[in-house]
């Protein structure tokens, strides 16, 4: 799967442009006032968030891929200060509706809660440029859509998900245009 097909399954996945994508194309690094840590327990609350949406189950799941590691780093690396406060915000609006910690809820009670988010998220509409980026006087996209964004995102693009879920081949060989399709074969991820 290449980059570009990872995109148009985000889109179709949120309903959105996948937000953050001009500073990761362009290598821009947001200014260092704009840049935030996360604190472990924020790690480990991504990394929750995103194994319930990408759960293992005969293949590996987020967590197995460190996608709140790369959720954080991405974050403070790719999205702009407004974009930053929406996702902080996010976050602890999740602990909220979860009465504490996302944590602390069992695993379908933490699902009951994403499903509810991404309803949220479909119904609200948030014009953005094509490549993700509100104007500054336009609503931002629900938190729900940047985390699950990253979410898919940081999971194929890792190397447990393009190797341990998608077909890989690090260096392909020859076109092979009429291949026999086998049901339930994955697709393939290519560098």
């Amino acid at each position: 799967m290449d980059r570009r097909e990872l995109l148009k399954m985000i889109v179709a996945a949120t309903g959105a442009a996948m937000v953050g994508l001009p500073a990761l194309v362009h290598g821009q690094m947001p200014a260092a006032a704009a840049r935030m840590a996360f604190s472990e327990a924020d790690i480990g609350t991504l990394d929750e968030i995103a194994e319930t949406i990408l759960p293992r189950t005969r293949t590996p799941g987020a967590k197995d891929a460190g996608a709140g590691l790369f959720m954080a780093t991405f974050v403070s690396d790719c999205y702009t200060a407004r974009q930053q406060a929406t996702f902080r915000a996010g976050l602890a609006d999740i602990d909220t509706r979860a009465g504490g910690r996302f944590v602390s809820l069992t695993s379908e009670a933490r699902s009951e809660l994403l499903r509810a988010l991404d309803a949220e998220a479909r119904a609200r509409h948030a014009d953005v440029t094509e490549t993700g980026t509100p104007e500054e006087d336009e609503a931002m996209p629900h938190y729900f859509t940047m985390l699950k964004q990253l979410a898919i995102f940081g999971f194929f693009t890792s190397k447990v998900g393009a190797t341990g879920v998608l077909q890989y081949v690090a260096v392909p060989g020859r076109y092979e245009g009429d291949l026999a399709y086998v049901p339930g074969t994955p697709a393939w991820g290519t560098s």
